[in-house]
């Protein structure tokens, strides 16, 4: 039997270092791409209305809740939940972010009156307060009114948010009005509840906003 005879080729290794490669780095960016376009003035009144459009076809009012009112349990008010967009006079002084004073409608130091104010008096001064003042251009509507009840909704003049208020005249001698003001949806308010209740209190109290002694209308206690 012949036997095949393999044959094997061998190749030359080169044992020199091969050039380093070279790497380039282009940018996929055009020159149109690289800087954002300035913003016309025109187009910002185009997107703006764009804006409009989508909050009146999304409406972001969102629901009332169901334990507004006057508590039976323990006559009060409401207490916040644990977002950081309600306030009422129902929460403890150890809580700052949701607890606010209280207002006194018929002050020791006179409300330039020979005769204490009436619950009847303040209610009414209070609605005429409620109806002329919209503090960041929300408009307030009265849903609720009772001899001893106020409450409102206050809306957004964009996108449609609504705030509930309350307003509270608790039975006794004393003459407190509680109050309770916060957002339907979301978590942060950027202080719009607090300012509403302010701006509210101050009108009433007739003063500057350092100093809320009473010149005529309404007193923080507290």
């Amino acid at each position: 039997m012949a036997t095949a005879a393999m044959h094997i080729r061998s190749f030359p290794v080169s044992l020199k270092p091969s050039p380093p490669r070279r790497i380039l780095c282009v940018s996929s960016l055009k020159d149109s791409e690289a800087s954002p376009p300035s913003v016309g003035r025109r187009e910002i009144i185009l997107r703006s209305s764009e804006l409009a459009v989508i909050a009146a076809i999304f409406h972001f009012s969102g629901s009332k809740p169901s334990y507004l009112g006057v508590q039976k349990s323990s006559p009060s008010l409401a207490l916040c939940p644990a977002t950081n967009n309600c306030l009422t006079t129902t929460e403890e002084l150890n809580d700052p972010s949701h607890y606010a004073p209280p207002w006194n409608y018929s002050p020791e130091n006179g409300r330039g009156r020979k005769k204490p104010a009436s619950r009847e008096e303040a209610m009414g001064e209070l609605l005429q307060v409620i109806e002329s003042t919209k503090p960041d251009n929300f408009t307030p509507r009265i849903v609720e009114k009772k001899d001893d009840y106020v409450r409102v909704e206050y809306e957004s003049p964009i996108m449609g948010f609504v705030d509930d208020v309350e307003f509270w005249f608790p039975p006794g001698k004393k003459s407190i009005v509680e109050y309770r003001s916060a957002s339907r949806l979301g978590n942060f308010d950027f202080g719009i509840n607090r300012k509403r209740i302010k701006v509210s209190g101050l009108q009433m109290v007739g003063c500057d906003e350092g100093s809320l002694s009473v010149v005529s209308g309404f007193q923080m206690v507290g």
